[in-house]
């Protein structure tokens, strides 16, 4: 076996582990999504843009790609084509140089979009009444975080009144459970208690995801090494 051979066999072994960490590591997005999306069936009416809602989605698509990727790499590796290198390495490209674009705009603009997100919700809350899935997520919203409206229990105010004009609150938002005997309220706001929650359960996903991005940087050096060897090799056989 000649040496180019040689270097070749080992590149496209090490780039085949690698790949295979990278699927197996957006299975467990996927997997992490699709729990998180059973989790809250419950809340399932409510924005897209809540928190909790919104970091499902991304799993979940994250976690797709991931693996078509992955699954593309490990099939370049194994086949020796360096057409199916080239598109692996063009999408994984695309694919971090997105990931990066999306972590620094959500960092520059967390408070807008943080503000955008509880603008959703409140224009949601107002049909509250006429929306019985969005008042089934609402109620369980409520009784799962023991909270009281998006921002303050103020929220309600614009969307229930009794006859005679005074705010009343939904069942949800009582310590008592009941509309009737609402004189104490759950203090905390609901988008605030689901944020906290989310940023509790989501570290551990997020060390992950850096474990994950390391993984891509090596993947994208071992796939264009693996095609330059690949052209060496045909170059040599020439």
């Amino acid at each position: 076996m000649t040496v180019t051979r040689r270097c070749l066999c080992c590149v496209k072994y090490l780039m085949f582990i690698f790949n295979l960490i990278f699927w197996l590591g957006g299975c467990g997005l996927f997997g992490v999504g699709v729990w998180l999306s059973f989790k809250q069936a419950e809340i399932s009416a409510l924005p897209l843009s809540f928190p909790s809602l919104s970091a499902a989605n991304l799993l979940l698509v994250a976690g797709g790609i991931t693996m078509v990727t992955g699954f593309l790499g490990c099939l370049g590796a194994l086949k020796e084509q360096r057409c199916l290198l080239m598109t692996f390495f063009v999408i994984l490209v695309i694919l971090v140089l997105t990931e990066v674009i999306l972590a620094v705009t959500v960092r520059i603009y967390r408070d807008e979009l943080d503000k955008s997100a509880q603008n959703d919700l409140l224009d949601g809350m107002k049909n509250y009444l006429n929306d019985t899935r969005l008042q089934q997520s609402w109620d369980s919203l409520q009784k799962m975080f023991k909270c009281c409206g998006v921002t303050n229990e103020t929220d309600w105010h614009s969307v229930l009144t009794d006859s005679s004009g005074k705010p009343i609150f939904p069942a949800s938002c009582c310590l008592s459970g009941d509309a009737d005997t609402c004189d104490q309220r759950w203090g905390e706001a609901c988008y605030e208690k689901a944020r906290t929650w989310l940023l509790a359960n989501i570290t551990s996903v997020l060390v992950f995801g850096i474990c994950i991005v390391i993984v891509q940087l090596l993947a994208l050096v071992f796939s264009m090494m693996m095609y330059c060897q690949i052209r060496r090799a045909e170059k040599y056989l020439d």
